[in-house]
């Protein structure tokens, strides 16, 4: 009798085993068959942002490369400001320059009030200011940076005096590349 009741069970047992085992490759056949793309969300797609009335239209870095000890390197950067500013703005430019590692990094800014000539014989241009600013070739420790490629970032942004200070009225999209130290 116990032999009869073993022989039932491995039976059973097996069919179970076959039965888990074709629902296993069954699901799994399914899933290979179902496109992935609709298990993902799509993202809608994004309306592309308008060009800023304040921009960088030409940065202009002297010497390349720069070599230690040869005096400063200059970012000379031209900026066009928008066609109607108001002249007790102030204009802030800087630059950040950072070494690969991120572990020597020099922060250089400079603010000034816009000062724009009046158009000439009814010129409809959108005045332009340039601003320089000098690196000395030291980071924020004020140790000499080493050689190798550096990265930077160039932003500007007009500003308004108000009740608490100096805000941000508009921001300009930044200029960004690399640079050699030697």
């Amino acid at each position: 009798m116990k032999a009869g009741v073993l022989l039932l069970m491995r039976s059973c047992q097996q069919r179970c085993n076959g039965l888990a085992l074709g629902l296993l490759c069954l699901s799994g056949v399914l899933v290979g068959f179902s496109p992935n793309e609709s298990l993902a969300k799509e993202k809608p797609p994004r309306v592309p942002r308008p060009e800023p009335q304040l921009k960088i239209i030409d940065l202009d870095i002297t010497p390349v490369p720069y070599t230690q000890g040869n005096g400063p390197l200059q970012f000379s950067v031209t900026i066009q400001l928008p066609k109607e500013v108001d002249r007790t703005r102030t204009l802030e430019v800087t630059a950040l320059i950072s070494s690969p590692s991120k572990t020597s990094l020099r922060f250089l800014t400079h603010r000034q009030p816009v000062q724009i000539e009046p158009p000439r014989n009814g010129e409809q241009e959108r005045p332009t200011m340039v601003v320089e600013l000098l690196w000395d070739g030291q980071d924020h420790r004020k140790q000499v940076a080493g050689v190798g490629t550096y990265s930077y970032e160039v932003r500007t942004k007009l500003l308004a005096n108000g009740e608490r200070g100096l805000r941000t009225v508009m921001v300009a999209w930044p200029k960004r590349g690399t640079l050699e130290v030697k």
